[in-house]
């Protein structure tokens, strides 16, 4: 893969995590409940630093990118996306941001699946273990919220 490419990539990666921020952003100021304002403020946080280790990455050697795996609870896929609303219940705001992290799991994970370059794919995996890392956070904020009842 050339170094072009590699670019191309990562601005896209930069893209979509500028677009997780600005979601992230918008509801935390929109919304009433404070736990779920405060926990997208928090995700908005994260998603600036992503933004930030990817900004990073276009502006030195990436071949060294690398992303521990973390566990996938699969809870995700069993939940519809909500539509975002400004009255939106603290457990469909976070189905709605898990739902986003899953799909842009997916998509890197399909971009990997996609790719021929070696270097490439392994960038794109990358990319989806971060996702997923995400993901599962989100994950474990939504069953403690979806199903308070097992506590």
């Amino acid at each position: 893969m050339t170094g072009e490419e590699y670019k191309a990539i990562l601005t896209m990666a930069i893209d979509n995590e500028v677009e997780s921020y600005a979601f992230y952003k918008g509801v935390s100021e929109r919304v009433v409940d404070p736990y779920i304002k405060k926990l997208f403020s928090e995700f908005a946080a994260e998603e600036l630093g992503h933004q930030k280790l990817l900004e990073g990455f276009l502006a030195k050697d990436i071949k060294d990118m690398h992303f521990d795996e973390s566990a996938d609870y699969k809870v995700s896929e069993t939940v519809d996306k909500p539509k975002l609303s400004l009255d939106m219940k603290p457990a469909d705001a976070l189905a709605l941001a898990m739902k986003n992290e899953e799909d842009a799991m997916n998509m890197y994970s399909a971009f990997a699946t996609a790719s021929c370059d070696q270097s490439q794919k392994e960038m794109f995996h990358d990319l989806s273990i971060m996702e997923q890392g995400h993901k599962t956070k989100i994950e474990k904020y939504y069953v403690n919220v979806a199903y308070p009842e097992v506590w």
